[in-house]
């Protein structure tokens, strides 16, 4: 085995079509950088099969049931639960606000966050119901997002986390939830995560890559990949000024709180 310190990727979409030809290769490139453990989100719920299958066929990999908010026509209750009781899905996402590409009619605007505000409510009711962590997706909408957490998620002791997070010093005061950092961290742009990466509590803090997206410098604008998780790893230990091990330890040990079976990664 690797002497690479443990790093755990808490959102990678390896049932994405780009890994379709070369799979294998890159789960063995992730572990030799260190990578023993990957959590794959629910994005489009016509995925959830194909993600399936990956964990089961992979000991330290796991997936999550849930409808990314550009696809909350598609959510049903009924077939997101029947991943939600399988031993290998341990989250419920991801869910969450994308304001980002909404209607300029401001009726449909109205009922597309309307619509969205639903799904993610329906969402944290399931986390409520089977016990699993969220991974929640927030994407200029922080203001609501974090009122629906507070409202469902935090008042009936729902955690989870927030993926990609996007630096708003809003959604640090959620109690019981992470925030997992990504490639965007190695961008020359990202200066408020940056400056807000010290304020996350070490207790809190997680990594991901979001592959086959936001691929972090030195490779970007090429295909992510979950070994790329230790790029972020190092680039947030040289802002915290800790070494890779301490820092891959600590979103580690995190990663393992938040989603219980990555124990098993050890």
């Amino acid at each position: 085995m690797s002497q690479k310190p443990l790093i755990i990727d808490t959102h990678c979409h390896l049932d994405d079509s780009r890994y379709d030809s070369d799979l294998g290769d890159v789960i063995q490139r992730a572990n030799e950088c260190g990578v023993r453990a990957i959590l794959i989100p629910g994005a489009d719920i016509n995925d959830l099969p194909k993600a399936k299958n990956i964990a089961y066929k992979y000991d330290n990999i796991f997936f999550a049931a849930g409808v990314h908010p550009y696809h909350h026509a598609d959510f049903d209750a009924e077939v997101l639960e029947k991943f939600l009781k399988d031993e290998k899905c341990i989250a419920v996402g991801e869910c969450g606000l994308d304001y980002f590409r909404l209607p300029k009619d401001e009726s449909e605007k109205e009922r597309e966050i309307k619509n969205q505000k639903e799904v993610f409510i329906c969402h944290i009711e399931l986390a409520k119901k089977y016990k699993k962590p969220l991974i929640v997706h927030v994407r200029e909408s922080n203001q609501d997002s974090f009122d629906i957490l507070k409202e469902y998620a935090v008042k009936s002791g729902v955690s989870g986390v927030l993926h990609c997070f996007n630096a708003s010093s809003l959604l640090l005061g959620l109690d019981g939830f992470y925030f997992a950092v990504g490639g965007v961290l190695t961008f020359a742009n990202a200066k408020e995560l940056v400056d807000i990466l010290p304020k996350i509590p070490r207790d809190k803090l997680l990594f991901e890559t979001d592959a086959p997206y936001l691929t972090p410098v030195p490779f970007r604008g090429q295909r992510n990949e979950p070994a790329y998780t230790s790029y972020v790893v190092k680039k947030a230990g040289e802002i915290l000024n800790l070494d890779i091990e301490e820092i891959a330890k600590i979103g580690s040990d995190n990663a393992k709180e938040l989603f219980k079976e990555f124990k098993k990664a050890d």
